[in-house]
């Protein structure tokens, strides 16, 4: 029988077995299966073994993880399913398959791994002492005893020559082999044999000269170019802010100053308001708060002032369009918008209604609700009544106890003094020796501290003049001068190469050109923003005479709504069934403050019984402790 196979055969089917998706029968079939090919004693060995280990996992789990945890540094958690299957066969099958093919089987596996396992295993403290403890807490701690331990125990002898084997095993396969040493034998020389002639050595090949390397400033852009372009990030800034000042002070729609021309545009739109000039693009709620929120100062951006003009252009011609087709001949709605306003003003009388009614029905259901709290709150009341009678009892009950009781503990207390009063001696002579103890300790710690601080200050000296010789040796001063000639080249034969002096000069050339080009397009920009500012107020003129238009056509709107929303509220509250409610609403009301009076009588009336109970129960108590 080939035992490693066997084993190695073992270990699969017990890491293919998934005890969240399997059963142990079906696998134990389904693994019987795949075993038709060996010999029947092997297929009963291995199906047994196999069902065995997972029946009992948590007997051999308990063995082999304190196994892991005693010597887990050296060994692999692959290895585990092996230990499990050597563990079983110990416990279950050691007397039916003697101590010879046991270690035949364990022979086949890893001599050093199998002998620190039984060792651990079969060791006869462990055995009686935790393993017993552990397996008993799983079954009967007399089936324990009788069935695995006792045989464990008795084969403990067989087990040590083989556990002498395995150790000798072992250690024969960790030393070394010795090779045999190799001797120099000599041998005859060849002089008649010529040496072979040696291949020609190789022409050098030709190696080009190494270019001088391109300096690092061809490349890096000049120290000029970025004064420019930080003096144009400076101006671009003083612009922006220059621009948002003038936005801040001058562009102002609350009261802008107008002029001749401005005066004569208002009057004609004014003219056109009263022909039903309407604009819909500012529509406010109505209320006193938005009015004077809109009547606060906006200040507006270079777009918002360019988009509100055009708006209110385009506004102006579609109504001067819609005029135009009036006086051609087109239809009027005003027949349309007063049937639209009628059924509007009806559906809003209906809305109205309805909330009224549904507020009414929702403070009735509240009323409701408290009504109901109320009646459950007089429930509660009753019974905790009854639930204070009946503590009550018991609190009496529990004094008279708590008497016996401290007299007994009392009695227990003159008892324990008198014990400690002989212990008191003990514990002064145990101080005593302790104190000496300590001193002796503190001593010796001092003596340590201070030979440490000695050397520590020795070391320290050394490193304060090491570092005064070095700061001596850095303060000596270093001479160097380098004359340089202005009007002298670099010498580094590259076209286009100048001395300092007329790089200097075409530099200066340079800034004094960019200067006057950077001059004139300043120019440039200011004439464009003077024209630019010019556009802005004549469109700033425009927007407020818009918007006092549009003020004064919203607070009319605004008059003639508050006006409907009056009458439609009137029509609301003479509606009968909002009356109705109205009436149950007081009628709840009215049951809800009577049942709150009752309440309060009764609450007096509870309270008063209650202090009278007090009163008689502290009475009883001081008569009983005088009588004590």
């Amino acid at each position: 029988m080939n035992y490693k196979e066997l084993v190695r055969e073992l270990i699969a089917l017990l890491e293919k077995y998934e005890p969240d998706k399997q059963c142990v029968e079906s696998f134990t079939e389904d693994s019987a299966k795949t075993l038709e090919n060996r010999p029947s004693d092997e297929q009963t060995l291995i199906i047994d073994t196999v069902y065995g280990c997972i029946v009992h996992r948590k007997l051999l789990d308990i063995v082999v993880n304190a196994f892991y945890v005693h010597n887990g540094k050296s060994l692999l958690k692959a290895d585990r399913n092996q230990f499990l299957v050597v563990c079983y066969l110990a416990m279950f099958h050691l007397e039916e398959l003697g101590l010879e093919k046991f270690s035949a089987l364990l022979k086949s596996l890893d001599s050093s791994k199998m002998h620190k396992f039984l060792s651990f295993f079969f060791d006869a403290n462990n055995l009686s002492t935790w393993i017993f403890g552990e397996w008993s807490q799983i079954y009967d701690a007399v089936y324990v005893e009788n069935m695995w331990i006792a045989p464990l125990l008795r084969w403990q002898t067989e087990i040590e020559g083989l556990l002498d084997h395995l150790e000798k095993k072992a250690t024969k396969g960790a030393q070394l082999k010795k090779f045999p040493k190799k001797y120099t034998r000599p041998q005859e020389f060849v002089l008649t044999k010529s040496k072979p002639r040696g291949l020609p050595a190789p022409e050098a090949l030709p190696q080009q000269e190494k270019h001088k390397p391109v300096p690092a400033s061809t490349h890096r852009a000049p120290k000029e170019k970025q004064a420019l372009e930080v003096i144009r990030q400076r101006n671009r800034l003083k612009a922006q802010q220059t621009l948002y000042e003038a936005n801040i002070q001058q562009y102002r729609c609350a009261n802008p100053q107008k002029s001749e021309k401005t005066k004569n545009a208002m009057s004609q739109i004014q003219q056109n308001l009263d022909t039903k000039l309407r604009f819909d693009t500012v529509h406010t709620s109505g209320t006193p708060a938005t009015q004077k929120a809109n009547s606060l100062p906006i200040r507006l951006n270079t777009t918002a002032i360019l988009r509100e003009g055009a708006l209110y252009n385009r506004q102006i011609e579609e109504e001067l369009n819609r005029l135009e087709q009036l006086a051609e001949g087109a239809s009027e709605p005003s027949s349309f918008l007063r049937w639209q306003r009628e059924m509007k003003e009806k559906d809003l009388q209906e809305q109205l209604a309805q909330v009224e009614r549904r507020r009414l029905e929702g403070r009735i259901s509240y009323e409701e609700a408290l009504l109901a709290r109320q009646r459950v709150l007089e429930l509660n009341q009753h019974k905790a009544q009854l639930k204070k009678e009946e503590t009550a009892e018991l609190m009496r009950q529990y004094a008279e106890k708590r008497l016996h009781e401290e007299d007994g503990v009392k009695e227990l207390i003159r008892q324990v003094a008198d014990s400690h009063k002989n212990s008191k001696a003990a514990k002064v002579k145990l101080q005593e020796i302790k104190r000496c103890i300590v001193k002796e300790v503190s001593e010796h710690t001092q003596h340590l501290l201070r030979q440490a601080l000695e050397d520590a200050q020795a070391e320290l000296s050394r490193k304060f003049d090491l570092i005064r010789q070095i700061r001596a040796i850095e303060s000596v001063p270093h001479i160097r001068l380098k004359f340089v000639d202005d009007t002298e080249t670099a010498g580094h034969e590259l076209l286009g190469e100048m001395s300092l002096a007329e790089l200097q000069e075409r530099l200066a050339r340079l800034r004094e050109e960019g200067q006057r080009e950077q001059e004139k397009r300043r120019l440039r920009i200011l004439e464009g923003k003077r024209n630019r500012e010019q556009l802005l107020l004549e469109q700033l003129d425009t927007i407020a005479v818009r918007r006092t238009a549009v003020a004064r056509a919203t607070a009319q709107k605004h008059e003639e709504d508050q006006t409907t929303r009056a009458k439609l509220q009137e029509a609301v509250s003479t509606d009968q069934r909002v009356v109705a409610l109205q009436r149950t609403l007081e009628m709840r009301q009215q049951e809800r403050q009577q049942r709150r009076e009752a309440e309060k009588a009764t609450a007096k009336l509870t309270q008063h019984l209650a202090a009278q109970t007090l009163k008689s129960y502290s009475q009883q108590k001081a008569c009983r402790t005088i009588y004590q």
